[in-house]
Formats: C-alpha cells, structure tokens, sequence
C-alpha cells in the first residue's frame, strides 16, 4: 500500500465507478476490509451503531470487539451443561460475509514503460468469518483474492476469548488474543493496523522505509496475547509473535523471507480512555522488540526496538447536528542493529534510526460524508547502501525521508455502499523533492488519485 504523502501540483481527474462485495466483519485495508454485515445480522444493530466512517469505531463498537465480538441480538442454539455434555452456544446463521472492490489509480507522471490509470476490476474480494463462534470465543478472519497476485490469501484474523469481572470493585474485561498482524488487535484507530487511510491503491509507488511496527510484518507472524481493560478507562494488552510466513513449507527454513524472528518478538500496548460531556479522548503509547535472521533461521541478526506513542480525540457537535470531529496521530521511533545485513553488504554499517509521524483530522457530516486530511513524515539515518539509487523505488542520497498530505472524500449513500475519492501528494520522496532516485524522478511525480467504490453486504 502506498503509505501517504501530498505536494502542490494539479493532477488531472479521471473517474472510475468501483464497486465491491462484502460479507462481513470489520477491517481496512491496505487491503483494507470495512465494517463487515454479518456483525449487524448478529448483534441486530446497524452498521452505523458501531462505525462512523468504516472502520473508525464509535464507543460501541470498541466495547464489542473488546468483548470479543460475542454480543449477540439473534436467537442462538443453546445447550446446558450437565454430567454427561458440555454447553453450547451456537448463532443460528453462519457469520459469513464477503467483500469486492473496484478502482482506478492515475499518477501524475506516468512510471516508465506503463500505462497510466490503471484499472483493477476487481482490486480484491474477501471472504470473513467473523462474529461470535461460541460463548465468550470470537473473531474476525479474512481470506483475501488479489487481483494482481491472481490468488486467494490468509489476510487480517483476530480470535479472542473475553470474559469479565471486578478488579479493586471495578470492573474489569480481560481476554486472550490470537492474531497475525501486530496492533490489529487495537480498539483504536490511530495505530497501523486500522489507521488511516482506509483505503489505498494497489499501484501508486510507496515510500522505502517503514518501522517493523508499521505494517511490515502483517500476514507474516503468529501472536498470541493477553489483554485487559479496567473500569473502562485503563487498557493494557501484551502479544509474543513468532514467524508464520504463507506459502512456505514447515518446517520453515527461513529462505526468501526477510524478517524470520529468532525466539519470540514481544509486543505491549497500554492506553487510557475518557470521555467527558461531548468529547472523548484516549492516549497511550505501543511497542515492539524483534530479532531477525534474514533469509535464514540461523546466522548474524538484525536487532529492531519500537517504541511508540499515539492519541485519539473526538467531539461531538450538538449544534451541528450532532456531526463529530475526529483528531488522530501517531509516532513511531525505531533503532535498528543491522548486523546480519551489514554482514551481507546490505548496509554501509550497522546502526540505524527510523522515525514516523502521522496526524489526520475527520469531520463526520452524519454517516454520509466524510472528508480526511492528513500530514505524514518518515526519516532516518542516512545510508547510502541500504537506500541504494534505483529508477522508481530508489533513493539518490540515501536518506528514507519522505514526507507529504493525503486527502480522502469518502461518501456512503447507504451504509453498505462507500464511493471514495483520494489524493497522494509528496514533498519529498525517499530522500529529496527533484531526482529523487537518480533517475531524474521527481517527488510530485508519485502524487496520484485514486477513486474506490464499494459494495459490503
């Protein structure tokens, strides 16, 4: 997914319909799924009770997949538990839903040797199973067709068991979580998993450098969690991943993959969450140790330490209708010992920073309109190696700064139909605003529109 950016150049506007199918859960992508039919079939409740702008979550939905995706408003197969048979909790319809999306992406300049506003007809169609699967047992699993791959894959799962109880006299909601992409077990969205955009083209080029913490490893590791929130204000949650890689045989022997994490990489998330008469804020703060052996499951490693911190306000506008404006940021600061790819000439030597910050603003007209802006920047230690000069992908100094705005319209004639337009646009591009990877590129010359449409039942 192109991770964001924005310059002052025009572009010309060429619109494509895009439709999608969408059966259930609640997601984004970078293949990004949305707020998912077969949760309002179970709960009863529209999609708007738990989503503004899908999958932004509103205090309800966070306490539904706090919950473990467990609240239900439909009949169920029960059974009590006596000597002879354990219990049974069973929803009375299969929690399946699925999803296809349709779009164009069109480039300011056009890359060389391609055609410009690609078509992806589709640009993906999921499959999820997500609901609740028994008592106090959920999930949301994902299996996604890339159109450009030309197959199906495992995409975004989060199964968890919650239960609840009093702590000190107050209440306490605790679980445990399996999932396969580091923060896609959040409540909030202002962390990479669910963060924006929610949407994103299949072509427009990306930024070089990205945290491990930061999408990287999503689909390519196996966590298994523990989580808690007490009197609906404190949240604490830990994760242990180990490497999960698709489409390798087991068991792993590591080759073609560049992260294969050595022991386990713990993950933690703390956060604290209060609302006060029309507004509601929460802060807190995220991180992530992981130790990889490139290309191998034995050998030198490369050593990644992130620590993060994030914040999430919203405000309720009475006097507008009740329309809410939304603010959301992020920063992510990563040291990095390159040891295994100093040792491979990789790197022009081993000891490497990386920083991130991305802050947006949503004003919510209704559940119909909702316009984002959001500012995004990405720098670190300058190497000449590691971010070696390539048409298109490189950089000509080295450097993985890039930085710009992003601007998404989204509008939903009904709940289950989003139409988005969005516009990319850099300043600076893996490390500079002209020429940018040697081969007389400009940073503006990535800026690009891209035009989704949705269908999710």
């Amino acid at each position: 997914m192109a991770r964001r950016g924005i310059s002052k150049v025009t572009i010309g506007l060429n619109v494509i319909v895009a439709v999608g199918l969408a059966w259930a859960a609640l997601i984004s992508t970078p293949k990004r799924a949305d707020a998912v039919p077969s949760f309002s079939r179970q709960t009863g409740l529209a999609c708007s009770s738990c989503h503004t702008n899908p999958p932004e979550l509103t205090p309800l939905g966070r306490t539904f997949k706090l919950n473990g995706y467990t609240m239900r408003g439909i009949s169920s197969i029960t059974a009590t538990s006596d000597k002879q048979k354990t219990s049974l909790s069973l929803l009375s319809i299969l929690p399946l839903s699925a999803m296809m999306e349709i779009s164009n992406t069109g480039l300011k300049t056009t890359e060389s040797g391609t055609q410009n506003w690609g078509s992806s007809v589709p640009q993906d169609s999921s499959l999820f199973l997500a609901g609740s699967y028994a008592t106090h047992l959920g999930g949301f699993v994902q299996v996604t067709y890339d159109s450009q791959a030309d197959h199906f894959s495992w995409d975004n799962t989060d199964v968890r068991y919650s239960n609840n109880g009093k702590f000190a006299g107050k209440s306490l909601v605790y679980g445990v979580d399996i999932n396969n992409n580091p923060t896609v077990e959040d409540l909030w969205n202002d962390t990479p998993a669910w963060g924006f955009p929610w949407v994103a083209s299949p072509s427009a080029p990306s930024p070089a450098a990205a945290a491990v913490i930061d999408g990287t490893l999503a689909q390519d590791v196996a966590g298994l969690g523990a989580y808690a929130m007490w009197n609906d204000h404190l949240y604490a949650a830990g994760t242990v991943y180990t490497s999960s890689h698709l489409s390798q045989t087991l068991p792993n022997p590591g080759t073609g993959f560049q992260f294969n994490i050595q022991g386990a990489a713990p993950y933690w998330r703390a956060a604290y969450q209060q609302s006060f008469g029309n507004n509601y804020l929460e802060f807190g703060g995220y991180g992530m140790v992981l130790h990889s052996t490139p290309n191998a499951v034995t050998g030198p490693r490369d050593q990644f330490t992130d620590v993060a911190a994030d914040a999430q306000y919203e405000r309720t506008l009475p006097k507008f209708r009740n329309n809410q404006f939304t603010l959301r940021g992020t920063y992510i600061h990563e040291n990095q010992n390159l040891y295994a790819t100093f040792a491979a000439g990789g790197a022009a030597f081993v000891g490497h920073n990386l920083n991130t910050f991305r802050g947006s603003a949503t004003y919510h007209f209704g559940y119909h309109v909702s316009p984002t802006v959001e500012y995004f920047i990405t720098d670190g230690t300058t190497d000449p190696t590691l971010y070696a000069p390539a048409p298109l992908t490189g950089s000509r100094t080295g450097s993985p700064r890039s930085q710009g705005f992003l601007a998404n319209i989204s509008y939903w004639p009904v709940q289950n139909v989003r139409l988005a337009v969005q516009y990319t646009a850099y300043t600076q591009f893996n490390g500079s605003a002209t020429n940018y990877d040697g081969s007389g590129r400009s940073a503006s010359d990535n800026n690009s529109v891209y035009v989704h449409l949705g269908l999710i039942f």
